[in-house]
């Protein structure tokens, strides 16, 4: 009766376990931030963005009804996707009804990811978003107006891409000849080019993702395996300052993303999250 007692004690665990894991993995959730600028327009007081990122092909219910949903109820002025929501394990056919629900919501901007590349669909993603209604960013900014102010909305491709592509930096040159002293974001998909590029830029704002938030997660910590596999990841989860010298001033956002990369490797700690932020005048 013991060894019975124990092997039904030892099965408990375990199936808490699997379940825990199944609902750390699969349980969306929803923060929201407020970024606070002193040069904001008064005009975007109150301003919210909806930022969904590395979804990798996966589904939150049928069609991704419960993350449209999620989605719907934060009443986003503009949603960003920064990129890998598909890759080589996931078809684009397998997002169409989240893009077909989120179009419905707000203005969606999008930027490539690395493994829209990487599998060679980048292409067909974008013609495919552009055809439900998607502003595909490639190295490009466009203006957004409210209440008779405006702010620039810039985005990169991954470094994944054409490798005669333009240049961050050819872009930024080209925002600032349209405008001198722009309040602008920026959407890029690697979090891990911001310190000494994207930060050097000038964006008030730059909104990443591809970390996924450290993949394994302990309470105060930054995360504790990358998707590369590399222990003690660094910008993984929320604001961070640059820390080049010269470029204190620049801050970036980084989604922990919704989906795993890769797939075989579970979320510890560490929920699929909609990032929601909220810009406010200083």
């Amino acid at each position: 009766m013991k060894a019975l007692r124990r092997i039904l004690i030892l099965l408990t665990v375990l199936a808490l376990l699997a379940l825990g894991v199944w609902w750390g993995n699969n349980c969306i959730e929803t923060d929201v931030f407020t970024f606070a600028s002193p040069s904001l327009p008064r005009e975007f007081e109150g301003f919210r963005i909806a930022q969904l990122s590395d979804l990798h092909g996966k589904q939150f219910g049928e069609g991704n009804a419960k993350l449209v949903d999620a989605v719907a109820a934060q009443k986003p002025d503009v949603i960003a996707l920064t990129g890998d929501l598909v890759d080589a394990e996931s078809s684009v056919a397998d997002v169409v009804p989240l893009i077909e629900g989120l179009v419905e919501l707000a203005p969606v901007y999008y930027v490539t990811g690395n493994h829209e590349w990487g599998c060679g669909k980048a292409q067909e993603v974008m013609k495919t978003l552009r055809a439900l209604g998607v502003t595909c960013l490639e190295n490009e900014f466009v203006r957004i107006e409210r209440g008779g102010g405006h702010i620039l909305l810039a985005g990169v491709h991954d470094p994944n891409g054409h490798a005669d592509q333009k240049t961050p930096e050819l872009l930024a040159q080209e925002l600032y000849a349209s405008e001198m002293n722009p309040w602008w974001l920026l959407l890029a998909h690697r979090n891990t080019q911001f310190n000494g590029r994207y930060c050097r830029l000038g964006a008030n704002l730059t909104l990443c993702g591809h970390a996924h938030g450290g993949v394994w997660r302990l309470p105060f910590t930054d995360g504790l395996i990358g998707t590369d596999l590399r222990p003690f990841p660094t910008f993984t989860s929320g604001f961070y300052r640059c820390t080049d010298e010269g470029c204190q001033r620049a801050w970036v956002f980084v989604s922990r993303g919704l989906g795993n990369s890769p797939h075989w490797l579970p979320r510890l700690f560490n929920h699929p999250q909609l990032a929601v932020i909220v810009l406010e005048p200083n």
